[in-house]
């Protein structure tokens, strides 16, 4: 237990030090928000209020966006906090902690852990502009969804993890990601609805853990029950698999068997790499 606490302690003593990083993290989110969010809102209710939609009345887009933008920093600071093993492993300093008697294993929790906490921080960092753009998040929420920003982020710290155990360079790390998290991120609900969407393209939409993390936040973050059905329908908050609605727990449920699934998984990659 002390090797994992002294990893972890490592991992969140370097993200607190490294001002750029700290700042960097911010940057897409908030471009995120500010593009998607600000710009479409505005266009979103020109257009509902110019054709008469009055069921759409009052509908605030940056509200819809907003939780998946929490998602999205979790998710972006989960898996690029493993490229620090590949950098360590780079510098040598991973060599050094692979040939003292602490298990490997140990070690891999205790980066995983680290990932988690910083993405979760990160997560809440974010909850700070909430005031600032207008969005109203009750605090009984805030705290249902600190939990849950911890099971997603440790489950995605698992899957940097993974990736980061089979590469051997930083350049390659980050090729690899940003493959890997732009279609998962895009195609999780976060930013739009994912009603109408062709066949192939539904079925990595149910495979894509995202979906159901994004989905998630949304019926933590939103007031969803007093939306009227047309509203919810319109705007993809009534998550269907094989024609069954998705309830939170089910997904709290898949999001654990993911992450269980990507531990043992990173976990081995990690003992048998260099």
């Amino acid at each position: 237990m002390e090797a994992i606490f002294a990893v972890w302690q490592r991992d969140i003593i370097k993200f607190f030090r490294d001002r750029a990083r700290l700042f960097g993290s911010f940057a897409m989110p908030l471009m995120f928000l500010l593009i998607f969010g600000v710009g479409m809102n505005g266009a979103l209710s020109s257009m509902f209020s110019t054709s008469g939609m009055d069921q759409f009345t009052g509908f605030n887009y940056v509200s819809f966006i907003f939780p998946g933008i929490i998602a999205m920093t979790v998710f972006s600071t989960s898996i690029f906090s493993a490229l620090s093993v590949v950098t360590d492993r780079e510098e040598g300093y991973m060599k050094e902690i692979l040939v003292s008697p602490v298990s490997r294993t140990y070690v891999a929790i205790g980066k995983i852990f680290g990932s988690a906490t910083v993405a979760v921080i990160q997560g809440l960092l974010m909850l700070a502009f909430v005031p600032l753009i207008g969005v109203e998040v009750e605090l009984m929420n805030i705290i249902k969804l600190i939990p849950a920003m911890l099971l997603v982020a440790f489950t995605l710290s698992s899957i940097g993890l993974l990736v980061a155990s089979t590469l051997k360079t930083a350049t390659g790390f980050q090729a690899v990601i940003q493959v890997l998290i732009f279609p998962m991120l895009f195609l999780s609900g976060a930013f739009f609805p994912l009603n109408g969407m062709p066949g192939w393209m539904n079925a990595l939409v149910k495979v894509n853990p995202m979906t159901y993390a994004v989905d998630m936040f949304k019926h933590i973050m939103l007031d969803v029950g007093s939306m009227n059905e047309v509203l919810k329908q319109a705007m993809g908050l009534n998550l269907k698999l094989l024609g069954h609605s998705v309830s939170t727990l089910e997904e709290i449920t898949f999001i654990a068997c993911i992450g269980a699934l990507f531990v043992m998984l990173a976990t081995v990659f990690f003992n048998r790499s260099g």
